[in-house]
Order: structure tokens, then sequence, then C-alpha cells
């Protein structure tokens, strides 16, 4: 079942790696397939060797549907964050380095480019910390999303949620560019220019737009 939708699972996964966002097995990867069932990468598997068949699907209550294989130790978080938010389609955990390493010196990090405000629809929280393979990950990712894409998990990594695996891969992306591009600007001077609230709300609106199929930005937008 699902073989469409654990194969992009896979795909996402291997594109973590190739953007320096997870190393080895690291991460997870989950899809709702239903309102209430969902597909989730396995514990301790690279990306690039697993196969359709390891992919597992399970219900809301953990319950295994399909697969055989251990799925991830973050279960118990992804099931919260999935039986709470019910807007929410993909989640991605990662542990990316630089956005991880502005949750040890920050509550909050404020947004400073246009992709972050686009890709995660603004500033990104820092979640107290919380154990890996714990459901408290999830309650602190619920807690602190407030509307947002992202939150960044304090000593662990980032959760990122969207309505497709592409939004929520976007995310963290994004979200690694902008912590890479704040700790560079941090290197030569602490004066560094955030966004405002009004800009970051033009960025997210005009993003929109973004994409084929979409219609040209309005006037009035860009230059509001």
């Amino acid at each position: 079942m699902y073989k469409k939708e654990k194969d992009e699972i896979i795909k996402a996964g291997i594109k973590l790696d190739r953007y320096g966002l997870i190393v080895l097995s690291g991460g997870n990867v989950s899809l709702r397939v239903e309102k209430d069932k969902i597909l989730v990468t396995p514990s301790g598997m690279i990306y690039e060797e697993m196969v359709t068949d390891d992919i597992i699907l399970m219900d809301l209550t953990g319950n295994i549907i399909e697969g055989k294989r251990k799925a991830s130790v973050d279960t118990k978080a992804l099931l919260y964050i999935y039986n709470n938010m019910t807007d929410v389609k993909a989640i991605i955990h990662t542990h990316q380095p630089y956005a991880t390493a502005l949750g040890l010196i920050q509550d909050e990090f404020k947004c400073n480019l246009t992709t972050l405000a686009n890709a995660t629809k603004g500033s990104v929280k820092v979640c107290s910390f919380s154990s890996a393979a714990s459901e408290q990950m999830g309650i602190e990712a619920v807690e602190n999303l407030n509307g947002k894409l992202a939150v960044i998990l304090k000593n662990h990594g980032v959760i990122a949620v969207g309505n497709s695996l592409k939004q929520a891969l976007y995310s963290c992306v994004y979200l690694e560019e902008a912590a890479k591009t704040y700790c560079i600007a941090k290197s030569m001077s602490d004066n560094i220019a955030m966004m405002t609230d009004k800009q970051i709300e033009q960025a997210v609106r005009i993003f929109d737009y973004y994409g084929q199929g979409k219609e040209e930005v309005p006037e009035f937008l860009v230059n509001q």
C-alpha cells in the first residue's frame, strides 16, 4: 500500500543528507496518508539504503498496519503532533547543525531572510530540552509552533511540519540557510539587520504566488 508515498519519503530522506541536515541515519520523515494513518521511516536505517518495504504504515494510536521494521524511536512525538494538529500532513525531524547551534544560545531565532519568512512563516521558537524517543518532543513542538512551520529543539535538532513533504523539506532547508547566514553575519558584526513584522508578512504573502501555475505577484504586495 502507498508505494508512491513511501518512495517520496525515501527521496525526502536522501535530500536531508544531500543538504547537510542529517548524517547517517539521523532524523526521520513521516507523512499522513489518511486522516488516521501515517507512514514513518524505520529506526536506525540510512536513507539511501532504504527500500519501499522498509517504510512503516501505522494508525494514530501506534498500531502497525504494514511493515516489519521497527519504527523511528521518535514515533511517540510524531503521533502526538499528528493527533493534535489535524492540518499537518508531513513532519520532518533533522539534526541540522547551524539551526541547532542557534538553539543553544537563543530562545528564538528572529527572522533574518525573506526565504526563512517564505518557508517557516517567520521567526522560529526554540523549545525546552526534550529527550529523543520522548512524547515531550511532540508536546514542545505543538506548544511552540504557533502557526509557524518549524521549531528548534534545544540540544537536539529541528522539527518541521507542512501540508506536504515538500513544504516541510523547504522549511528545514531554508531554516538552515538562514541560520548559516546569521552565523556568518555574527562573525563580522553584532549589528545584524533582522526583518520587521511588516516585512515578514509581505514575504509570506508573496510566497503564495511562488512557483509554476500561479498568478503573477500583485504590484501592491511588492510596493507596500
